[in-house]
């Protein structure tokens, strides 16, 4: 083992990782009051991987450029998590769809949670 490697991340099995679920909640909220200008995106970074984080700071500032163009002020969102699906395609790693219902629609919020130092990280994240 090169020392690079020794002190990489380690990835970690899911049996010493916590319920992924309650993270699932979170991070969904928390990315759409980022997209909704309502709260700062480096809150969120240390739950997400170095690619998942710079695609949400992208998303954030187009997000907020769109609101300035229309001269929109940013409003915390209302919405209800409907559903939680989760699945786990391989030990430390967890695949989710969280449902959130709006006022004005519903988006699903698709998650790729890995274990990486005893804890999950965002490695990828897309609201549709």
């Amino acid at each position: 083992m090169t020392l690079h490697e020794y002190f990489a991340p380690q990835p970690t099995p899911s049996a010493e990782l916590p319920d992924p679920l309650p993270l699932l909640r979170s991070i969904t909220q928390g990315v759409l009051e980022v997209l909704a200008g309502v709260r700062e995106v480096d809150q969120l970074a240390r739950w997400f991987s170095e690619e998942a984080y710079r695609n949400l700071v992208t998303r954030a500032n187009l997000s907020a450029r769109a609101r300035s163009a229309r001269g929109v002020s940013p409003a915390r969102p209302t919405f209800v998590i409907r559903a939680i699906r989760a699945s786990e395609p391989a030990d430390g790693v967890v695949e989710a769809v969280v449902v959130v219902a709006g006022p004005g629609r519903t988006r699903a919020v698709a998650v790729r949670l890995e274990g990486f130092d005893r804890r999950w990280r965002a490695a990828s994240l897309a609201v549709l």
